[in-house]
Order: C-alpha cells, then sequence, then structure tokens
C-alpha cells in the first residue's frame, strides 16, 4: 500500500474501542480510511452506527476484495486467530490489539506475513497507548538491547498501588478496582501474571528475536501478597509493583519473568501509579529510555490502534529486525536474583536453595528471609507455589548478574 491508496475497513468488534475507531474515522477523514462493515456477535444490542454496517457474518468481511485492511478488537482469542490467519491467508493487512491470540501464535503470524508478503501490526496489544513496539522495531533496531522491563498490566499496577499507598488488603483493593472498570469481573489473567507474560513473550521477538511461549515465562502474580509485604517496602524505602523484564545476562540468553518486585525511588517506575504503565529500556549506549502512559482503556487503545491504521496508509510493515541479527538470541534460567520471601512459618522455606541469605526476620505472625537464588532453583522451589507464601525480587539485579552485565561492554 502507499499512501494514496485508500484503506477500506472490515472491523471484528464494536465494543468501546471498536466504537471510538469508528468515531475518529468518521471525523478524520485525512486518514484516508473508512469502515465498510463490521463484524459482531449480538446483532440485538443497540449501537450508535446506522443498521446497514453490521453483520454476524464473518466472510462477508473476509471474502470482500474491496477490504483490504482487517481490524480485530474482540475478546475472545481463538476466534482472533481465525480471523486474522484467514486475512493474512488472503493477503490483507491486520490490526489486532489481542495479545493472548499474538503471544499464542507469533510463530505462524511471522510465516504468514512472510508467506502473504502482508503486514500484522498490532501496538494496542501491548501497552496501550505507549508506542513500545514502534520503538523496539525502529530506533532500537540494533542488537545492543541490555533490558525491556517495566510495568504493562494497569489493573494490577492499580491494584497494587492502593495496597502500598493505602494500606489496603488485596481483596479490599481488587473490589475497588473492578468497581472503577480498572479491572475485569474475572481479573484471573491479570492478577495471576498471564496477561503480563502475554505481552512479554511478544516483547521478547521485537526486542532480541525469540519466539518465546508465554507458557514458558516464569510469572507470578500479585494474589500471594501480604499486608506484611507492603508494610516492609514502606519501612526500606520501596513499592512494590507487578514488573515483566527481559534482561541479557551474557552474549546469548535472556532472562525473562514476571514477578512482584521492590522498586526503589531512583526508578522510574517508582512513580508509575494507578492504572498507568511505564517500560525502561536499558542499552548499552544511550543507558536508559523511559516511556509513560496509559496502557489500557477506550482513549489509549484507540490510539495505538489508529497509529497502526494511519502507518498502513504508508505500506508499513514490521521487520523483525532482531531475527536478522546472527546472534541467536534464548530465554534461560542461567541468571540470579536477590530475593524476598514472607511466610507464616519459617520452615515452609528451604532455605538451602538460597546461595547466600542476607536477613531473616521472625515475628509472631509473619516472617521473612532475604537472599540470592538462582533462578532455576527459585522456578523448582515447592515453596514457590504455597499459597502463604509472597515471593517479591529486588529491582536491582544480584551480584553474579552484575558480574555477567560488565562483561558485556
Amino acid at each position: 500500500m502507499t499512501n494514496d491508496k485508500k484503506l477500506i475497513i472490515g472491523l471484528f468488534g464494536f465494543g468501546v474501542v471498536g466504537e471510538g475507531i469508528y468515531r475518529v474515522l468518521k471525523q478524520t477523514p485525512t486518514l484516508q480510511a473508512e469502515i465498510k462493515k463490521i463484524c459482531i456477535r449480538h446483532p440485538e444490542k443497540k449501537r450508535n452506527a446506522p443498521a446497514e454496517l453490521f453483520t454476524t457474518d464473518a466472510e462477508l468481511l473476509l471474502n470482500d476484495a474491496d477490504i483490504n485492511v482487517i481490524v480485530e478488537l474482540i475478546d475472545d482469542s481463538d476466534a482472533a486467530w481465525e480471523i486474522v490467519s484467514a486475512s493474512l491467508g488472503s493477503g490483507k493487512a491486520v490490526v489486532s490489539a489481542n495479545k493472548k491470540m499474538i503471544a499464542a501464535h507469533l510463530a505462524e503470524l511471522l510465516q504468514l506475513q512472510l508467506d502473504n508478503n502482508t503486514s500484522l501490526l498490532y501496538e494496542a496489544a501491548v501497552c496501550g497507548s505507549i508506542p513500545v513496539i514502534r520503538n523496539l522495531e525502529e530506533y532500537y533496531d540494533n542488537d545492543m538491547l541490555n533490558s525491556v522491563s517495566g510495568i504493562i498490566n494497569g489493573s494490577t499496577n492499580y491494584i497494587l498501588t492502593r495496597m502500598n499507598e493505602d494500606g489496603m488488603a488485596y481483596d479490599e483493593a481488587l473490589k475497588l478496582a473492578q468497581q472503577l472498570g480498572f479491572a475485569e469481573s474475572d481479573p484471573t489473567l491479570d492478577v495471576l501474571g498471564t496477561d503480563a507474560a502475554n505481552k512479554l513473550a511478544i516483547i521478547l521477538n521485537h526486542a532480541y528475536g525469540i519466539v518465546s511461549d508465554p507458557a514458558d515465562i516464569m510469572c507470578k502474580g500479585i494474589t500471594q501478597l501480604h499486608p506484611a509485604d507492603s508494610v516492609y517496602a514502606r519501612e526500606k524505602g520501596y513499592s512494590i509493583k507487578l514488573v515483566a523484564r527481559a534482561q541479557r545476562v551474557n552474549h546469548t540468553d535472556v532472562a525473562a519473568y514476571v514477578l512482584p518486585t521492590f522498586v526503589g525511588p531512583r526508578s522510574q517506575l517508582f512513580n508509575v501509579r494507578f492504572e498507568f504503565n511505564g517500560v525502561i529500556i536499558g542499552t548499552r549506549l544511550a543507558d536508559e529510555q523511559f516511556i509513560y502512559g496509559k496502557g489500557a482503556g477506550r482513549y489509549p487503545t484507540s490510539s495505538a490502534v489508529l497509529s497502526d491504521i494511519a502507518a498502513l496508509r504508508y505500506g508499513y510493515k514490521y521487520e523483525y529486525k532482531k531475527s536478522h541479527t546472527g546472534v541467536d538470541y534464548q530465554v534461560s534460567d542461567n541468571h540470579v536474583l536477590r530475593l524476598y520471601v514472607s511466610c507464616r512459618d519459617i520452615n515452609d522455606i528451604v532455605q538451602d536453595d538460597f546461595i547466600s541469605i542476607d536477613e531473616t526476620y521472625s515475628s509472631q505472625d509473619r516472617k521473612y528471609i532475604t537472599g540470592s537464588i538462582s533462578f532455576d532453583k527459585l522456578r523448582n522451589a515447592a515453596w514457590l507455589n504455597n499459597p502463604d507464601n509472597s515471593v517479591i525480587v529486588f529491582e536491582n539485579p544480584g551480584v553474579a548478574e552484575d558480574h555477567q552485565l560488565e562483561e558485556l561492554v
């Protein structure tokens, strides 16, 4: 596509984001894009658009030769895969916001784009209005990335903000987040860290050329955190955040995880509060760059989707440049974390699993241990999944990891 070709769009989904896209395109003729047909599931619902735009027949959009762009904005990841794969297979460009679908089918989507010489763009799938993918693709299109880390789930960040700053218990903070619309009625994917792991799998590909199954990324959410952990954090000057991190630990190995993290005031993530997202990109030459903004909601998501639609006017495609650097990066467990574990019974924690222990504390209600532990030992520790235990990592890498990173320079 060139910048003088009009985009004829087939839209799947007309929720808050879909309706927002429809309205903006109607009001912005300079985008040279119009929606020809909208596929919906429930035709009986009243919608703020002409009735003739709507259909329940997906084939009307997929088989329409005039439609050259499919915008997929539905919740069902399996249905989204059917729509996106069929669209790419017929040579249509696609814009999607479905991170679960993209993460689960990334290898297949890469091949479909190559085989059919078309484009799939999905900036909205990772951090809403924050242009993480485009930055990794264009600005950081070299192999000098040391790390990408950030708060990439607004629901959990809102809950943690209330727990950290207001002393709320987890259940109370979750209920408030749901009442305000920052958390779903079923928040499982968010609070268990699964949503962040899906996004991290996508980031890994654009940062390091790694195609990783999100199920293989170690993630712990926020459901096991205890009010005593927030007390410890305040005493030490930390804030607790759910952080997704991809960290290069040597010339080919990358650490990747989603874990509750103690973040200090010197970090840009310290002041990322409520439903906001923030991503730090660490490079060998430029040190750290920080991107901040709202990661979800009608307008932030619409902003990213519209940016992708506009980019298609110029024939933009992800080039997946990190897959062609000649360096075969891989996710590895060969690194060390500094860890805090709180528990009811100190005997529940196998202290021999730690490389070294810095501190132990015991009170009548709660105990904790801090120390250094190898990632593979942590991943396989039986006590990790005990619902009475909370596990939080310290933001700064452990001594062994620092040493490894120095060798990269």
